[in-house]
């Protein structure tokens, strides 16, 4: 069965992770692109393959989400995978980490609330984990929070190097900017509330993104 459009939104809410961000984050969630995968295959946002056993799992929804400021650069996406069975149980979740991927739901499940996987994000970078311990053991927790705030500029990475580009000057208008927002991480977190209009299909959101670059370089202007 192939769910349609406004199915697979619907869908995405019902299962959308609850974050917790910490109580000085300058920066929340500005969209999630939603995909969903009834079988194996290539993801469109992220270089991997979404692998899951067929018998036991219905579908992994794909969220890709996007903010238009980190901590360290301008725009983020950040990802996380919710597995659900059959039976519409939560089966896994995995979540994206710099790049790299941990797994999202503890063992036994201590993290799941009801459908919902409960995971915390990384104080200014929005990494994923679903123990904040995590983040005390990143030798950059703070620094990258407060003197390093906007060393990256405008980022451009591959998916997105056809519609925008950077230069020093659009960099260290960038950095300024970050630097007024750099704060000490208070490692006490608190549950963001997602709002439904925030849920579109990723396509939708990648086509959205050149523009919303341009309005953010704009407004360093």
């Amino acid at each position: 069965m192939t769910m349609s459009e406004h199915e697979m939104l619907e869908v995405s809410l019902r299962y959308a992770p609850i974050v917790l961000f910490d109580r000085n984050e300058p920066f929340y969630p500005d969209l999630v692109g939603v995909s969903l995968f009834e079988q194996p295959g290539p993801s469109s946002s992220f270089r991997r393959e979404i692998q899951f056993p067929t018998e036991i799992v219905q579908y992994v929804i794909e969220y890709a989400i996007w903010w238009d400021y980190e901590i360290g650069h301008l725009y983020e996406m950040e990802h996380v995978w919710i597995h659900v069975g059959h039976d519409g149980q939560v089966v896994d979740c995995e979540a994206s980490f710099h790049g790299r991927i941990l797994r999202g739901l503890l063992k036994e499940k201590t993290n799941l609330m009801g459908q919902r996987v409960c995971l915390y994000s990384q104080p200014g970078k929005h990494a994923f984990s679903p123990l904040p311990v995590v983040f005390e053991l990143l030798p950059n927790l703070y620094t990258a929070a407060g003197p390093d705030a906007g060393e990256a500029g405008l980022l451009v990475n591959e998916m997105f190097e056809d519609y925008f580009q950077t230069n020093e000057q659009i960099d260290q208008k960038v950095k300024a900017y970050l630097q007024t927002k750099a704060f000490i991480p208070s490692l006490e977190f608190e549950e963001y509330i997602w709002k439904p209009e925030m849920f579109i299909t990723w396509d939708k959101l990648f086509k959205l993104i050149p523009k919303r670059i341009e309005k953010c370089l704009a407004e360093l202007e």
